[in-house]
């Protein structure tokens, strides 16, 4: 992070963590102890369990930034492809180590992982798990996230997420409505695009004749908030 005023936006908390856990499909207790971590009980002393996500400085707080709700979303994929939480916090605790990386998902993961290969090789046990062969087997699993974070850079941090991929009309950009979902390149929350559709008994002409939507756009809207509502 620079300190710039936009890696100040992007780190800023801006989502509860039940708005986070809808937006990325967690339960918000899930999303918290992930963030602050938790205490249990190994026979009679009390450990306490770190977090999985990595945030800047001891926030004291379940809000998530831009940033936190990405990471959150990289984590959730690896669970999603069957691989245990434990595995995950290991090889990501290695790479935090290795790579001198704070942050889960970064673009060196898309477009390094050979050479993300060959740093870890001899120092990374629990990231070695995740690759088989000598290449990424984590490759296809976080393919699909390919298709919908833009970076700022190669190796740099995530700047834009785009829910339905890079053509489906919907992104979370912390610059824009204060990284609520909106409609690409309009500005419109699609909540109240959905809203509106419902208030106008689900006509999506009225929708498109408000806000001078196009079909696809008023279409996209929809379709993210049903699924963000299922």
């Amino acid at each position: 992070m620079s300190g710039s005023p936009a890696d100040d936006l992007r780190d800023r908390p801006s989502y509860p963590a039940a708005e986070a856990g809808r937006l990325v499909g967690l339960n918000p207790a899930r999303v918290r102890r992930w963030f602050k971590g938790y205490d249990y009980m190994h026979g009679s002393a009390v450990r306490h369990q770190a977090p999985v996500v990595r945030r800047r400085g001891d926030r004291g707080t379940s809000y998530a930034s831009f940033l936190d709700l990405v990471d959150l979303l990289f984590v959730k994929q690896f669970l999603d492809h069957g691989v245990s939480l434990q595995r995950v916090r290991a090889a990501l605790r290695e790479a935090f180590e290795i790579l001198g990386t704070t942050r889960a998902l970064r673009e060196t993961f898309f477009t390094d992982g050979n050479d993300v290969y060959v740093k870890v090789r001899d120092q990374g046990d629990a990231i070695l798990e995740l690759l088989s062969g000598g290449q990424w087997t984590i490759a296809p699993v976080i393919r699909q996230l390919s298709t919908q974070i833009e970076f700022d850079s190669p190796g740099g941090l995530a700047r834009r997420w785009y829910p339905l991929g890079r053509k489906g009309h919907v992104v979370l950009d912390p610059f824009v409505c204060f990284g609520r979902p909106v409609v690409v390149g309009r500005g419109i929350a699609t909540a109240s695009v959905y809203d509106l559709f419902r208030a106008e008994n689900e006509r999506a002409e009225a929708v498109r004749a408000w806000w001078e939507l196009s079909d696809r756009e008023v279409e996209a809207a929809v379709e993210f908030e049903r699924r963000l509502a299922a």
